[in-house]
């Protein structure tokens, strides 16, 4: 996999994870990579620094410390939305509805949805995104 800097027209950045550099021409061609933040499809590679693989003495991370790695990403994301989002429980669906047609002022929310509720939503064009479960530490 490669990954890449992107920046579409109007400039917001974001990365992309490719199978190859002709994957990624094939997908910006077709209009299958697109902003997150404007929805543009006029997608460009932005410069990077290269990754230089370390010599063979280097121990490499483990399974379990790249699984330990993403698990401590995860908590971090549902800690942020957590600490900075308003929390409306299982009135979600109708409350993001609200902000979606400007019936309610615009703001960051979180809460309970059906998988139902949730298609609808996305059905409908409003931006929503699981948060990630993360499971109680186990006491050791």
């Amino acid at each position: 996999m490669i990954r890449y800097a992107l920046l579409c027209k109007k400039d917001h950045e974001f990365d992309g994870w490719f199978r190859s550099s002709s994957f990624f021409d094939e997908q910006v061609k077709a209009g299958e990579v697109s902003c997150p933040v404007c929805g543009s499809q006029d997608i460009r590679k932005a410069l990077m620094a290269p990754n230089i693989a370390k010599g063979g003495s280097e121990k490499r991370g483990t399974k379990a410390d790249a699984a330990q790695k993403f698990s401590a990403m995860m908590m971090a994301l549902r800690k942020h939305v957590e600490e900075n989002c308003d929390y409306v429980g299982d009135a979600f669906a109708e409350t993001a509805r609200r902000i979606h047609y400007g019936e309610e002022e615009a703001r960051d929310i979180y809460g309970e949805v059906t998988p139902d509720d949730a298609r609808a939503l996305i059905e409908e064009g409003v931006d929503v995104a699981p948060l990630p479960v993360v499971p109680p530490r186990q006491a050791n």
